[in-house]
């Protein structure tokens, strides 16, 4: 299967990339680096070669799937960017602002290589492969075409302008991880008043399409698993709104509750 596979380089082995790897069965079309040494290791057991550098990943590549954290998209870029091809779709799928981007792709332009705006719209868990994912920037009808070879089903241009996916990424986050911020809060004081039975049952009666009990845990439950990474991202969604003008009030609010709950769930794993 890999013989008819674009040659691919991933940047960032984590939960994204390994899932992705798993469902697309790769094989040797696939060379990974990830500069954590227990990635690097565990990347044979979803059937991708594991470099021993960067460059060796990078080399022989003519897609990259850069999957890093959101704090190292752009150093991703301006440290990789000399050991890719010219030519080479650099298809950016962190969640970082429009800005960040755009400061990206100039770094892997000026390299001779073909920089696309990804933004994955959802869970990689359970989608896989048919996560709803968007692409903007000149060379996106390339990408698209390359990533459906690798066996991406849910893809949609959304323009010529690299940020554009990540703009529209960023700011429904404010809205979605914004939503868990507040659940979190509500549900604290209505359990330390000893009301949350009540609150739970108004909120029911204003709307209907879900238990607000679900709802809660649901949000509860990714904001202690994921608070860590989510309030990275939502540093970058604050980055978002001032750059367009808008004070992001809330969203800094979002940041900083969201690494509450990631700390209170390693101190009670502590304890």
């Amino acid at each position: 299967m890999s013989a008819h596979l674009p040659r691919l380089a991933l940047i960032g082995f984590g939960e994204a990339a390994s899932t992705f790897a798993r469902a697309g069965n790769w094989g040797a079309a696939a060379c990974g680096w990830d500069i954590v040494p227990e990635r690097r290791a565990a990347m044979a057991d979803y059937g991708v070669i594991a470099a021993s550098s960067a460059e060796e990943a990078l080399g022989g590549a003519g897609t990259v799937l850069a999957l890093v954290t959101a704090d190292t998209a752009l150093e991703a870029a301006r440290d990789y960017a000399p050991y890719i091809r010219p030519g080479t779709l650099w298809c950016d799928m962190n969640s970082v602002a429009p800005d960040t981007k755009r400061a990206a792709a100039e770094e892997i332009n000026r390299a001779g290589g073909r920089y696309v705006d990804l933004a994955v719209m959802a869970p990689v868990n359970p989608q896989q492969l048919a996560v709803p994912t968007l692409l903007a920037g000149p060379d996106a009808a390339d990408a698209m075409a390359e990533l459906g070879a690798l066996g991406f089903t849910n893809l949609r241009i959304v323009g010529d302008a690299i940020g554009r996916a990540s703009a529209i990424k960023m700011i429904r986050s404010v809205m979605v991880k914004g939503i868990e911020a507040l659940t979190w809060e509500c549900a604290e004081a209505a359990s330390a008043a000893g009301v949350l039975d009540e609150v739970l049952a108004s909120l029911d009666a204003s709307e209907k399409r879900a238990p607000w009990a679900e709802k809660f845990a649901y949000n509860r439950e990714r904001m202690e698993l994921h608070g860590v990474r989510r309030a990275v991202e939502m540093e970058e969604s604050a980055k978002t709104l001032a750059g367009l003008g808008v004070d992001p009030i809330m969203t800094r609010g979002t940041v900083q509750r969201q690494r509450q709950a990631a700390k209170r769930t390693r101190k009670d794993e502590a304890a």
